[in-house]
């Protein structure tokens, strides 16, 4: 029996970044179909409820009470992706080519069904429907880091064709990576170094200064902090943070699942408020599986803080901000903060 033929990761040797490339290259004509590619309408999505034995092999779901109405069966469903980067199956195969080093693209790619209906969010399905989505992003990367393969795993969510959705449905994405990116990779070095240098958290410390300061405050509940950051990349985007300092989202508690859910609710009806057409990223940025790694990542339950990063998808990146990583914000965070926390 042949092997199926991977996909492959490519380091850059330069910055240190992983590419992924693709087994199957596509041509030009590929790139301008895409662009004119529709987003699935309700009456042709399959991730819609009843329509289960149409989508990729089901990994979990989570059920409510009513399993007579179609509707009711699941509130959320996680599915295999439709053609995935990154697969479980088969070995990591590390080696070189050249002065160049590279492996297979072993992972996972996962869609996140958030609501069983095709033109609902989440967050106006009532506080419970949110826990359960929080519930399922805690599971499935607790499910992943017991694959000691697996070096991170990212939970993130693509809202509106700017943002990158390809389904109209409500829905997140997982990908678990055998390498840890090289945005996360610095989060975390920086992070190391300042606590190297302080002996305090650099998150920690960030959210006493955004208290103590208050001005770019969007919303503050019992266990979390939800604020435009002092030097934000793009307009009106915002972090939250768990007041508890926590390296690992899996680690979060079940009260603080309630506020969390909350939160994110909050904060995404105030942005549609302001914004009822917007897109928009979000993502989890936790604490890479902990694996011992030459004592690199040992401290990581001392100075790594999780949190959720919120990018409203206003503005098309130019060669500027590609070409230099300096950007360019034209609405400030305090000013952001303000018009937020008045919706």
């Amino acid at each position: 029996m042949e092997k199926p033929v991977l996909n492959e990761l490519r380091k850059d040797p330069l910055v240190g970044r992983w590419i992924a490339v693709l087994s199957e290259s596509l041509p030009p004509s590929a790139y301008i179909r895409k662009d004119s590619r529709e987003i699935p309408e309700e009456d042709s999505c399959m991730l819609c409820a009843g329509r289960e034995s149409e989508t990729p092999h089901e990994i979990a779901r989570m059920s409510v009470a009513s399993p007579a109405d179609p509707v009711k069966k699941w509130s959320t469903r996680v599915i295999a992706s439709f053609d995935p980067v990154f697969k479980v199956e088969g070995d990591l195969g590390r080696r070189g080519e050249g002065m160049y080093d590279k492996m297979n693209s072993i992972g996972a790619s996962e869609i996140i069904i958030e609501s069983p209906h095709h033109h609902l969010q989440p967050e106006d399905m009532g506080l419970d429907q949110m826990i359960r989505v929080v519930q399922t992003y805690r599971d499935r990367m607790t499910d992943l880091e017991k694959d000691f393969r697996l070096r991170y795993t990212l939970i993130y969510k693509n809202h509106g064709r700017p943002a990158g959705a390809l389904f109209g449905h409500p829905l997140s994405q997982l990908t678990s990576t055998p390498v840890i990116p090289k945005r996360v990779k610095e989060e975390l070095d920086n992070a190391k170094q300042y606590f190297s240098y302080k002996e305090r958290c650099i998150f920690c410390d960030i959210m006493r200064e955004e208290m103590r300061t208050g001005n770019r405050i969007v919303i503050e509940s019992r266990h979390f902090l939800a604020f435009c950051p002092y030097a934000s990349k793009f307009p009106f985007e915002a972090w939250i943070l768990p007041k508890r300092h926590s390296c690992s989202f899996p680690d979060i508690r079940p009260d603080e699942i309630e506020d969390f859910a909350l939160m994110l609710s909050s904060f995404l009806k105030k942005l549609r408020a302001l914004f009822p057409d917007l897109s928009y990223n979000y993502f989890i940025h936790s604490a890479p599986n902990r694996v011992t790694r030459k004592d690199h990542w040992h401290t990581l339950g001392e100075d790594y803080h999780w949190h959720i990063e919120i990018m409203p998808r206003f503005l098309r990146t130019t060669g500027f901000e590609w070409g230099s990583g300096l950007y360019i914000l034209p609405t400030s965070p305090e000013n952001a903060a303000k018009f937020l926390r008045e919706v």
